[in-house]
């Protein structure tokens, strides 16, 4: 009897067995990732073993021709090397191939890594992006220690060039140690040192219970740890004091711009190569030291061709500079500063009231005026502008103005006079529009105020008035363009007439072959 259940056994060993072994052997099975330098390629059908057999598995979800994952990809190759031996496994996941496996995993976003611990894919932790293969190790090695792994020699970090963090506590054993070690392993690119030390009280002048940021012995910055304080507020703290207090926004900084914890931040656009630059950067810089922890200054260099990206998204063009726009990332509503004085004062009030919720926001288009087009000069605003330029029954005439400058309230009665004086031509609509408070999308060119001509053509053609801005040239240019555009109207006539024709006889051909056919 025993030796027949022992049979039996055996038997179903040996079928479970070959049942897992055909399983893996089938093309739909689970099968093992490749490893290309140490790193696995990890895809929907070799995702679930690779979690079960190492007990740590850190994976890049990454997105190719992503700004990071160059970066990152490197990062995760020099780590792979260094960890070869270990129970850490690195890998990735083509998020563009393996929407599935993303949409399974909940991995949302441009950028996400994270570790997965002993097979459990509900409860991963995640890793900050890391800027070498070096914060890898660093940031694993912290997750495995404690607070005790920070204490060094301070003189050593005192020399050092790179910025250091530095937790001066009267007990080492104390809540804020913890919080302290806990903002140390969330960024693994900084160093971290705890300290005790009661000479540092006179050399720095500090309290206890502080955490200070030294670079080449210079005291950076302080901060005085309170019960309350958090492990994100420290993180903030030091990530701000760790920038400048105006970032250049460049291929280097972006990612470090997009990652700060403040959320709120104030862009200046500027053309570093202009005469007034130096003047306007140091009212923006000289603002930004009162604002830090609220609000990240960033400086965005319009003559830098790589930045066009960013000057796309912000809707800013290269002639509008210089120029100041604050961001809420949280809510994605931009404010623009109303002014073209941009000096100290300005600046802080403009930021002022963007923190206290007074400054208006500004908007793809302001709402449509009443009685807008009743008046000699139409009042346009995004919602209405192409309608009215592009109407090829119409020769519009619109002025781009600030209503914040001089040179653009200047012209106002200029522009009524010129209304007042083609009111009894109807194919005629002179109109003016907020540049400041409506995004103007078409290509234009100069700066604002602004005299643009729209022709009454099927074509969607802008002509930039540059000449002297009285009444009787602003006429004369008007007759000329108008007299241009009947001669192209009738090209453009004949050139629709040609195409009408020429449908209408492909449609007859295709009708008589049909005919043929049956």
């Amino acid at each position: 009897m025993v030796a027949m259940r022992r049979a039996l056994l055996l038997a179903a060993t040996a079928v479970c067995l070959f049942a897992f072994v055909a399983a893996d052997a089938q093309p739909g099975g689970d099968k093992s990732p490749p490893d290309k330098d140490g790193v696995l390629q990890l895809e929907k059908g070799n995702f679930r073993r690779s979690l079960k057999k190492h007990k740590q598995l850190l994976v890049y979800f990454y997105t190719p021709l992503s700004g990071d994952s160059q970066r990152i990809m490197t990062a995760f190759k020099g780590a792979a090397a260094e960890l070869q031996g270990s129970e850490v496994k690195l890998g990735v996941v083509d998020v563009t191939k393996e929407k599935d496996l993303a949409k399974e995993l909940n991995v949302t976003g441009l950028l996400a890594i994270r570790l997965y611990l002993s097979g459990d894919k509900h409860n991963p932790v995640d890793c900050p992006a890391p800027q070498s293969s070096a914060s890898i190790l660093t940031w694993l090695k912290r997750r495995e220690g404690s607070a005790a792994d920070l204490i060094a020699d301070l003189s050593q970090s005192e020399a050092s060039g790179e910025l250091t963090a530095v937790g001066f506590f009267k007990e080492l054993n104390h809540t804020y140690v913890q919080v302290f070690y806990a903002a140390a392993i969330d960024l693994p690119d900084m160093n971290f040192v705890v300290t005790e030390d009661d000479d540092v009280i006179n050399k720095y002048g500090l309290t206890h219970d502080v955490v200070f940021l030294l670079k080449k012995s210079k005291l950076i910055q302080a901060y005085k740890m309170m019960p309350q304080t958090s492990k994100e507020e420290l993180i903030i703290f030091i990530t701000v004091y760790q920038m400048d207090p105006v970032t250049e926004y460049t291929g280097e900084t972006a990612a470090g711009i997009l990652a700060s914890p403040v959320l709120s931040h104030a862009l200046l656009f500027v053309n570093k190569s202009s005469a007034e630059f130096t003047e306007i950067y140091s009212a923006f810089n000289g603002v930004a030291e009162s604002f830090r922890l609220r609000i990240l200054f960033v400086m965005v260099n319009v003559d830098e061709p790589r930045n066009g990206r960013l000057m796309e998204y912000f809707r800013v063009r290269t002639f509008e500079a210089p120029l100041i726009r604050l961001v809420n990332l949280t809510t994605h509503v931009t404010y623009h500063l109303p002014s073209d004085t941009l000096d100290v004062e300005t600046i802080r009030n403009f930021c002022l009231s963007y923190l206290n919720g007074t400054a208006k926001p500004k908007m793809q288009s302001e709402p449509i005026p009443d009685g807008w087009d009743q008046q000699p000069v139409k009042q346009l605003v995004g919602m209405t502008l192409e309608k009215v330029v592009f109407n090829p029954d119409k020769t519009v005439f619109v002025l781009f103005y600030l209503p914040y400058t001089q040179e653009s309230i200047v012209l106002f009665p200029l522009w009524e006079g010129l209304a007042e004086a083609v009111k009894a031509r109807e194919d005629v609509v002179i109109a003016r529009i907020d540049a400041s408070a409506n995004d103007i999308n078409m290509s234009m060119q100069g700066s604002y105020p602004s005299l643009c001509l729209f022709p009454a053509l099927h074509a969607e053609r802008v002509v930039v008035y540059s000449g002297k801005r009285k009444l009787k040239d602003l006429i004369k240019f008007l007759d000329k363009e108008m007299e241009k555009a009947k001669k192209d109207r009738v090209k453009e006539e004949e050139d629709r007439r040609k195409y009408i024709e020429a449908v209408k006889a492909e449609e007859e051909k295709k009708a008589n072959k049909t005919k043929d056919e049956l």
